[in-house]
C-alpha cells in the first residue's frame, strides 16, 4: 500500500468511524443544545486533544501494554465508567431548568473542554482502537512516529469538521431547544444516555 492508498483509506475508515453515533455525538449535541455552539466547540478541542493524547501513547508504546495488560485495561475502564457514571447522575438528578449561567448548577460551572478531553483519555476503547487500527495504514518503511500524528491528526480534522455540522445545525433550532422544560428533559436524557455507556463499556470486554 503506498502513502496516498493509506491515506485515502484511513481517511474514508475515520470519516465512518466519526459519522456513527456515540459518546463524543452525544457530548456535542447536548451541549450545543443546553450551553451553546461556544461551549459545544470547547468540548470538541476536548475531545480532539484525547484524541491526540491517544496518538502520543500509541506512539510510544503504551497502547501496546493496554492490548496486552488485562489489567491496564480494566483500571482505566473502571476509570471510564465511573466519570461517565458521575457525569450522568449529575444531569439526571441536578438537571438544568434555564440557560442562566448564575444558577450555580453543574452544567453551568463545568468545563467543556476538560470534560471532552477526560471523556475520551477515560475511554479505553479508543486506545485499543488506536492500537489495532492505526499500524495497518502505516506505509512499510515509513516512520510509525510520524505516520501516528498524521493519521490521528486526519480523524481529528475530520471529527472537527462533524462537531462544526453538529454546532450549527443545532443552532437552527435554538428557539425550541432553549425552552426551560426543554433544558430539563435534555439533561435528564442525556443523564441517563451517558449512564447507558456507561454500563457498556464497564461491561466490554476486548
Amino acid at each position: 500500500m503506498t502513502a496516498y492508498d493509506s491515506l485515502l483509506a484511513f481517511s474514508l475508515a475515520a470519516l465512518l468511524l466519526t459519522l456513527t453515533p456515540g459518546l463524543d455525538t452525544a457530548l456535542i449535541l447536548r451541549t450545543a443544545c443546553a450551553e451553546g455552539g461556544k461551549k459545544a466547540f470547547q468540548a470538541a478541542l476536548g475531545i480532539d486533544t484525547g484524541c491526540f493524547i491517544w496518538g502520543a501513547l500509541v506512539a510510544l508504546g503504551l497502547g501496546a501494554l493496554l492490548a496486552v495488560s488485562e489489567l491496564a485495561y480494566t483500571v482505566l475502564k473502571i476509570c471510564g465508567a465511573a466519570y461517565l457514571s458521575w457525569l450522568g447522575f449529575q444531569l439526571l438528578l441536578r438537571p438544568r431548568e434555564s440557560f442562566s449561567y448564575s444558577n450555580g448548577s453543574i452544567a453551568a460551572q463545568g468545563n467543556w473542554f476538560i470534560r471532552g478531553m477526560l471523556g475520551n483519555v477515560l475511554n479505553p476503547k479508543m486506545g485499543i482502537f488506536y492500537v489495532s487500527f492505526l499500524p495497518q495504514f502505516i506505509p512499510a518503511g515509513h516512520s510509525p512516529y510520524i505516520w501516528t500524528f498524521i493519521l490521528v491528526s486526519i480523524h481529528v480534522a475530520i471529527g472537527t469538521m462533524w462537531s462544526v455540522t453538529l454546532i450549527l445545525t443545532t443552532q437552527f433550532a435554538s428557539a425550541i431547544l432553549k425552552k426551560n422544560s426543554v433544558v430539563k428533559a435534555m439533561d435528564r436524557a442525556t443523564g441517563g444516555l451517558f449512564l447507558c455507556f456507561a454500563a457498556k463499556l464497564a461491561l466490554s470486554s476486548r
